[in-house]
């Protein structure tokens, strides 16, 4: 029979609460994106400041005048020691438990460190005579390099085209990549100018006129066409080998030779024609500036012996919460309205500030435990990269897998042997064919890449299943495909490729 009745029950579930989403958003971020973040949580709310701003905000909570002492951990003998064993217990749980998050972009670009705020003045380039900055409050001329598109605009500019022209010429001029390629089809700018696409070609047979030569080509082919009319070197001859670069590309040079109808010498010639070309004219141009990837971690060797693990301070915002300006704002809330905004602000003050803190804490914390693992890559090289896999990781330190994942995206070390993404020091292992200890995939990777550029001393030429065999006489397990699938991904051709690559020196 049904029925309404009332009942009370207990249990245990996770609630996601904005500040729970607000500590694994900040997890996840890259050092970039966590100042762009910091800056707006600044302006938005007003009891925020840099620790190293004016003086009279006091620090909301210990952590943040302990991280310092928390920054640097140190391993010896396969140990972490930690510099500061007072990590709140509930950290852990705060990270750990939550569901695996969104994954933000791959992208760790630098975006002009060391640059004036705008609206600031920047003494450091005061002139020795005092008073304003060289250039402050003048014109100064722009020093930076022309980009490609700004090269052609301004050869349009004095083309001596139509202004209807000129217009199509820019509009062309918007389609050209880095490189230098139009790209777009003719058809579809002409029907959006509404004009006719043999007037659209006229205007793009100027443009091939422009500097570098080969400019605003539509393909490699054409690209080289354009060098070498300019160089009276374009003939039937040329225009059949333009017209079978995929032969060339496979190193068949007799089908080559029968194709364009010449012999061994003249093909010879032509070839090295094509190679003093440049299929990428406009990669000498000025573009956007180059984009530096900043550490969040440093290891270095202890003079003690092992590694010494150290946050990047440089790219951790250190927050505090102004606790007098608090307390005067505090005071002069009327209305039930301001005092809710103020307690709002002091609260999300103080989380933000314990969140940071402990963002530094986990990611030192994960950062020392790959070092741990991965001690012989840094002390011997690729060739001794461990597997390792993110539940190594967490249970070794106590936390989620979803939380390592989190940490290690988006985030750079600096070793004595380069700055890695912490994502490459998870590889997976291969078998050993005698039953011993696995080797990690990129290790072997390593190995193949090795073996291959080490061919030519003695004429020889290893084929995937040649590789196969030495691996596993060196007691690696692998299969021919994952040899090819490897070789691949290192853009290496194959074994018939790479012999006519001898052949031809």
């Amino acid at each position: 029979m049904l029925g309404q009745r009332l009942e009370i029950r207990q249990g245990q579930g996770l609630v996601i609460t904005p500040q729970l989403q607000q500590a694994i958003k900040l997890l996840q971020l890259s050092n970039i994106e966590l100042d762009a973040f910091v800056e707006a949580e600044l302006e938005r709310n007003p009891l925020l400041q840099r620790e190293d701003g004016e003086p009279g905000g006091e620090a909301d909570a210990p952590a943040a005048a302990e991280s310092h002492d928390a920054a640097e951990m140190t391993f010896d003998e396969g140990r972490v020691q930690e510099a500061d064993r007072t990590l709140d217990a509930r950290s852990d749980d705060v990270y750990g438990d939550a569901s695996p998050g969104e994954r933000t972009s791959d992208r760790m670009e630098d975006v002009g460190v060391g640059e004036a705020q705008p609206g600031l003045t920047d003494w450091s380039r005061a002139g020795s005579g005092g008073g304003l900055p060289d250039g402050e409050g003048r014109e100064q001329p722009d020093s930076r390099e022309a980009t490609l598109w700004e090269h052609l605009q301004a050869q349009a500019s004095q083309a001596g085209l139509s202004s209807s022209d000129h217009a199509i010429a820019l509009t062309l001029i918007d389609g050209v990549d880095e490189g230098g390629y139009l790209r777009g089809e003719l058809t579809e700018i002409a029907d959006r100018l509404g004009i006719a696409l043999e007037r659209v070609e006229a205007v793009l047979a100027v443009c091939h006129g422009f500097e570098p030569t080969g400019v605003m080509a539509r393909s490699v082919p054409e690209c080289l066409k354009l060098q070498l009319v300019e160089r009276n070197r374009f003939d039937p001859a040329m225009a059949c080998l333009l017209d079978n670069l995929d032969l060339l590309a496979k190193r068949d040079l007799s089908g080559l030779r029968r194709a364009c109808g010449v012999d061994s010498e003249d093909m010879a010639e032509m070839i090295a024609e094509l190679k003093a070309l440049t299929p990428r004219p406009g990669a000498g141009f000025g573009g956007e500036p180059a984009q530096t990837v900043i550490p969040d971690v440093h290891v270095r060797a202890d003079p003690a012996g092992g590694w010494k693990v150290e946050l990047n301070t440089d790219t951790l915002p250190r927050l505090i919460m102004d606790k007098r300006y608090h307390g005067v704002v505090a005071a002069g809330s009327r209305s039930a309205v301001e005092k809710t905004f103020v307690a709002d602000c002091a609260a999300q003050a103080s989380w933000l500030v314990k969140s940071l803190d402990q963002r530094a804490r986990t990611i030192l914390k994960v950062s020392s435990e790959i070092v741990r693992q991965q001690d012989a890559f840094l002390a011997f090289g690729v060739e001794f990269l461990r597997p390792l896999n993110l539940k190594t990781v967490a249970d070794a330190i106590g936390m989620h897998e979803s939380t390592v994942s989190r940490v290690t995206s988006n985030k750079y070390v600096s070793t004595p042997r380069g700055v890695f993404e912490l994502k490459f020091f998870f590889t997976a292992a291969i078998q050993s064919s005698d039953g011993g200890a696995t080797h990690s995939a990129e290790a072997v990777r390593h190995r193949i890449k090795a073996m291959i550029d080490g061919e030519g001393r003695d004429g020889d030429v290893l084929s995937d299943d040649r590789i196969v065999e030495i691996l596993k006489e060196t007691g690696i397990d692998i299969a021919r495909r994952t040899v090819a699938k490897y070789r691949e991904a290192l853009r290496i051709p194959s074994s018939v490729e790479r012999k006519r690559m001898l052949k031809t020196g």
